[in-house]
This record gives C-alpha cells, structure tokens and sequence, in this order.
C-alpha cells in the first residue's frame, strides 16, 4: 500500500452522491459537483466503463467511483485495461470499486471470496494500484479483505450499526464508505412507499444482505412481507432534509470516511442532494 493512503481516503470527501448506473447526466454531475459533494458514485453491474467517461467529461475534479463492477459479468482483464485508459486521460479521479454481486443473478457464481482475490490478483497483474480499487464487503472476511488488497469497503445497504462493527475490523486508515438511501419527506408513509420497493426486490430476497441483516439482529418478521415499518426506517432515511442529513451522518459518527448518499424518487436527485448537504 503507498504511503499516500490517507490522501486517496480524503479525496473521496466526506459526502457522495449514489447513482444508478449510466442514469446521471453530464449536468447532474456538474450540479453534484458544483454543490461541494465529494465523490460521485455508479452503481449496477456495468459490463464496460463506458459512463464513467461521461461523469468525468462534464466534470472538474470530483471523484467518480464505481459501486460496484460486478465481477461475474466483467473480465478483469479488460476492466484492467479499461482503468488505466481512463488513468490516462483522468489521472487522479477514478477509483474502481468490484464485488461479487449475489448468487441468485449469477449463474456462474462460486465461492465470492476465492472469486473475489482471483480478480484481484488479475488488477495486480495488470498493474491496477491498490490504492485505486474498493470492495463491496459486508460480512467480516469480505471486510478484512478490502483492508488487506484494496482501498477500503464500500457496504451497501447497511446502518449506522453496520459501519461500527466495520470499522472496528477494518481497523483505522482504511476507506470506509457505506452507501444509505433517502427520502426527503416529512410523511413517513409516504417516504416508506417510496423507500420500501427498492430496499424489498431485490435486497430483501437475496441471500448476503438477509445474513447480513440478520447478523445485525433483524429477524425473518422484520424482512417479511417488504420489511418492517423499523427496519425500513433504519435503511431509508426520511424527514427533512436536516433530519435525513443527519441519519446520514449517523455512519460518520459511527466510523465511516464517508457516506454515499442515494436519493430514492423518480425526480431529479439535486435539489434533495442540495437541500441535505445544505442542511449541515
């Protein structure tokens, strides 16, 4: 690991924006820029690093960060070489976050440790720096992997109490960068109608986050059914944008570096992302 970790860990900022992959447009990123976020976030399970050209286009500085490049359907080879072009036109900005996704969208899917340090041993090869790759991890040996061959851990779906255990095996110096879901709204049926379909389907029925949840003390009555009015509480933050600013900031008190805000809704993301940023 260089020397220069702490660096890469500040330049992530201590608030990101959490979108969907290839959905934020170049005037989106410039706003989410221009508005003092730190990083911005592509999710999915990109086959190629296409978009992450666009967000760096129409952008100045900001970290662009995948969340995450799903190793079953992406050659790491090819990813590999991907970074490094966008390395070369980029220096600096780009950081290549992988996981192993979940059994049940992948055919191919084996033991996701062994599969995860194969991929890695693939960036090694292919001279991917240590310092510019993250992991999604959140049992505790995925955790202890990002520490030991990444950057550090990008959890998702997680709570505040998640980060602290986290945190305590990751141990200081190591990025820890959770993603959390809002809604700002002050109704909380109506924050929880918006909130509840994307935590349920997929998250809800898929085999790593129900352990997860479950290694957290949640219980087969809290994730039945859509989930508990409590546990989506705990997942989708919701209020004003002070209130939801801080449930957020719940995960930096708990020991994260910093927290991936996502905005739930079929509106535009900035003007909750400006509000809840503003909120501080």
């Amino acid at each position: 690991m260089s020397s220069d970790r702490a660096a890469h860990v500040a330049r992530f900022g201590t608030h990101g924006a959490w979108g969907g992959w290839g959905k934020s447009s170049p005037d989106q990123a410039r706003a989410i820029e221009e508005l003092g976020y730190g990083t911005i976030w592509l999710g999915g399970s990109p086959e190629n690093l296409g978009p992450i050209r666009t967000v760096l286009e129409a952008t100045e500085d900001i970290t662009v960060a995948t969340g995450i490049v799903n190793i079953w359907n992406t050659e790491a080879a090819t990813i590999a070489d991907e970074f490094l072009e966008i390395e070369s036109d980029f220096p600096g900005r780009f950081y290549l976050g992988i996981g192993a996704g979940h059994r049940e969208a992948n055919a191919a899917y084996r033991k996701p440790y062994e599969a995860v340090v194969d991929y890695l041993d693939v960036l090694d090869g292919k001279g991917v720096p240590v310092e510019r790759r993250l992991l999604a991890a959140l049992g505790p040996k995925m955790l202890k992997l990002s520490a030991d061959r990444s950057l550090g851990a990008h959890p998702y779906l997680t709570p505040p109490a998640h980060t602290a255990e986290a945190r305590e095996i990751l141990g200081p110096g190591v990025l820890l960068a959770p993603e959390h879901k809002v809604v700002v709204d002050t109704d909380p049926s109506a924050a929880r109608a918006v909130g509840r379909p994307p935590v349920d389907k997929p998250y809800l029925h898929l085999r790593n986050y129900v352990a997860n949840l479950k290694r957290l003390g949640w219980t087969d009555d809290d994730i039945a059914g859509g989930g508990s009015d409590a546990l989506i509480d705990t997942l989708v933050a919701h209020g004003d944008a002070a209130s939801v600013r801080a449930q957020v900031d719940a995960h930096l008190s708990s020991g994260a570096d910093h927290v991936a805000v996502q905005v739930l809704g079929d509106g535009d993301p900035v003007p909750p992302l400006a509000a809840i940023l503003q909120a501080d």
